[in-house]
């Protein structure tokens, strides 16, 4: 930011809001990035584009995606107005997924951690490349194909 420390605290009261600050900040690039994507008409072919654009955002900046997707600051919990951000990102993948037919709440937690676990695997094993991130959308169609309802 090109600023020393003591410049950070006329703009914030604390590192606490400064993180927050920066938390909201990376949620509407999340945003803004989720409303720029040219959806296809296919409901699956949605979905996977959809999740490859939010892996991309989430490997594009690994500071980022520690700050905005781990907890990974002791303490830091994000304002109720800067995580709301959060969870309109995330309904709205979550919306994109209902239109592919997943609308379990299980099924949804699986493609998000399942999501989430290759973005991971991506960071801490081959940042520079595709090793990992190229699976999803193989592991979205496994989830897709095979709902709750049909393995009970």
């Amino acid at each position: 930011m090109g600023l020393r420390q003591p410049s950070l605290y006329s703009y914030f009261d604390s590192k606490g809001d400064l993180y927050d600050a920066m938390f909201a900040d990376g949620n509407r690039q999340l945003l803004e990035m989720l409303d720029a994507i040219d959806l296809p008409v296919d409901p699956r072919a949605a979905l996977k584009v959809y999740l490859g654009a939010f892996a991309d955002f989430a490997v594009a900046d690994p500071g980022r995606n520690s700050l905005l997707f781990r907890r990974v600051i002791p303490g830091f919990e994000p304002s109720v107005e800067s995580y709301a951000l959060a969870q309109e990102a995330l309904d709205r993948i979550i919306s994109v997924m209902n239109a592919a037919g997943v609308t379990d709440r299980g099924d949804i937690d699986c493609l998000v951690a399942m999501t989430a676990g290759l973005i991971e695997a991506q960071l801490s094993n081959d940042p520079d490349g595709d090793r990992w991130l190229r699976h999803l959308d193989r592991m979205t169609d496994v989830l897709v194909d095979n709902p709750t309802e049909s393995r009970t």
